[in-house]
């Protein structure tokens, strides 16, 4: 099983590098720099499934989801500070900002229930709504790419889509499959449907 997890990483780490678009995303994150800082989710999911189906051109994405862990500031103005600076490094990127140590300050608004606070990156990955998309990567100062997959790899580069239990509904799930029409843009997915 570790074995099978560093040869994913390594895959991983490999397709980031070889992505221009992404290791310059990557480097505008590292540049702002917001504390515990991750990008992830559906961008790591498009690279890997685009290029497990072949796909000359990278799907686009409809948003960047950077997270960060900032307990000490939960101002919404403060994401919204971050967005800004990586807006001006750049301006082509649908930067979506979001401090998962405030997350639970608006969960319930949003989704019918109250969420304890997260305390760190990897936790919080560990929310985030399917296994393959529980995924995020990090550009450190030495231009290493870490790796945050509190599922692991698996189900990402075997083409898997599985609800992740810890805080998505069987309905919000479905909602999601069709509103980001996952089947139709990469046929080979294996998705595990949920009856509601």
């Amino acid at each position: 099983m570790l074995d099978s997890r560093l040869q994913y990483e390594q895959q991983l780490t490999e397709l980031v590098r070889a992505d221009i678009w992404l290791m310059d995303v990557l480097r505008a994150a590292r540049a702002c720099d917001p504390p515990n800082w991750v990008i992830g989710a559906g961008v790591i999911r498009n690279l890997v499934w685009d290029r497990l189906h072949g796909y000359p051109e990278r799907t686009p994405a409809r948003d960047v989801d950077l997270a960060y862990l900032d307990p000490l500031d939960l101002r919404t103005e403060s994401e919204n500070a971050w967005e800004r600076q990586l807006h001006a490094l750049r301006p082509d990127v649908p930067w979506e900002v979001k401090n998962q140590a405030a997350v639970h300050l608006w969960y319930e608004r949003r989704f019918g229930y109250a969420v304890p606070p997260l305390d760190s990156i990897p936790a919080a990955i560990a929310t985030w709504p399917e296994t393959a998309t529980a995924v995020a990567i990090r550009l450190l100062a030495d231009d290493q790419i870490e790796v945050v997959a509190p599922f692991g790899l698996t189900d990402l580069f075997q083409i898997i889509l599985r609800r992740n239990p810890a805080r998505v509904s069987v309905e919000e799930y479905h909602r999601r499959l069709i509103s980001k029409r996952i089947h139709e843009r990469w046929p080979n997915v294996q998705i595990y449907e949920e009856p509601t």
